[in-house]
């Protein structure tokens, strides 16, 4: 039987599909004014992961929507990770998932239904990681493989995280390597070596359940998780969301091994470029290799926490509990406002 490569199918690769950052600031552009709606704690207002709805007694509902275009070649794997991805934005906001419902777009005139049968089977198995039903959803017959997940989760609004909530001084971690999309750019050009394949699908497959017992820490002032914008773009909502500036140790910075390898490769994702467009203005001491990977589109990436520096014992206990032992040096601090959003040091 002929082995098929989903990414040979499709232009774009997981969370790398995205429009990148100041594109989508001007699709998003709108005169159009919303009735109030007192319920909505979470919307348009701001770029966070998911939107919270206010349902009483204390709690609410989180609702999400993700999808893209495959990232690995195996058809269960890429629903493994497209649905994680998905997943992890309900743990962005320290909540609790629900159930989700599946969006499929197919070339039926391409590929076999035996092959989107087993992209459903990956979501599938990692909703049952989750805890949670696959409980229906919507096909199309597309140009271009396409998959992901509209996900609903509760939380007790006491635990809510969003993502411009941080204070000056806080510190930064975050709970997974960067440069799963330089490794899945090698693996497409045929250049991943054999000691890394399955390191970047493996992680991406990896569910952000951490964050749902993070939101029950009061000293996590704001929480994100970096997808398709790359780690700066992110931090870079999260700082100007809060109104302030970051300062990050690129040392600190947990990555892939070997990464350096493949940049010289040039195994670089093409929204890499269009993600530092976006933030050249924002940023002061970005070097060739550390735009390459903190621009970096990552899939289903860590979690992006901002803590008061007087909690960190409490936080670090939590990380450790949970098998987190290397990610337990904060990566940089958050600080007052000043000329640019981000700055780099060594």
């Amino acid at each position: 039987m002929e082995e098929i490569k989903l990414t040979h199918y499709s232009h774009g690769t997981g969370c790398g599909c995205k429009i990148a950052p100041a594109v989508l600031d001007e699709i998003l552009k709108s005169k159009f004014v919303a009735p109030p709606n007192d319920k909505l704690i979470v919307g348009n207002s701001s770029k966070d992961d998911a939107a919270v709805f206010d349902i009483g007694n204390g709690q609410a509902l989180i609702s999400t929507t993700d999808f893209f275009m495959p990232i690995v070649d195996d058809a269960f794997d890429f629903g493994k990770i497209a649905s994680a991805n998905a997943i992890s934005d309900v743990y962005a906001m320290g909540g609790k998932p629900l159930l989700a419902v599946a969006i499929l777009g197919w070339p039926i005139n391409k590929l076999s239904t035996e092959l989107a049968q087993q992209v459903i089977e990956g979501a599938r198995k990692i909703c049952s990681e989750a805890g949670i039903p696959l409980a229906g959803g919507h096909s199309i017959d597309s140009p271009e493989p396409i998959f992901g997940l509209a996900v609903t989760g509760i939380i007790d609004l006491k635990n809510l995280k969003q993502n411009n909530t941080a204070k000056a001084g806080d510190l930064i971690y975050l709970t997974k390597k960067i440069g799963v999309g330089i490794l899945s750019t090698a693996e497409k050009k045929n250049l991943l070596k054999e000691e890394h394949k399955g390191i970047a699908a493996n992680q991406m497959m990896q569910l952000n359940k951490l964050g749902e017992k993070l939101g029950t820490l009061k000293g996590v002032t704001a929480m994100t998780d970096v997808t398709g914008f790359g780690l700066l773009g992110h931090l870079i909502e999260m700082a100007e969301g809060a109104n302030l500036s970051a300062e990050i140790h690129y040392s600190k910075i947990p990555l892939i091994e070997d990464l350096s390898f493949y940049i010289s490769q040039m195994c670089v994702p093409d929204n890499s470029f269009r993600n530092w467009s976006s933030y050249d203005p924002k940023v002061s001491g970005i070097t060739g290799d550390s735009l390459l990977t903190l621009c970096d589109p990552q899939t289903n990436g860590g979690l992006l926490i901002t803590v008061n520096a007087d909690s960190k014992d409490e936080f670090e206990k939590l990380l450790r509990t949970e098998g987190f032992e290397n990610f337990l040096e904060p990566i940089g601090f958050m600080k007052a406002r000043g000329e640019k959003i981000i700055d780099i040091n060594p």
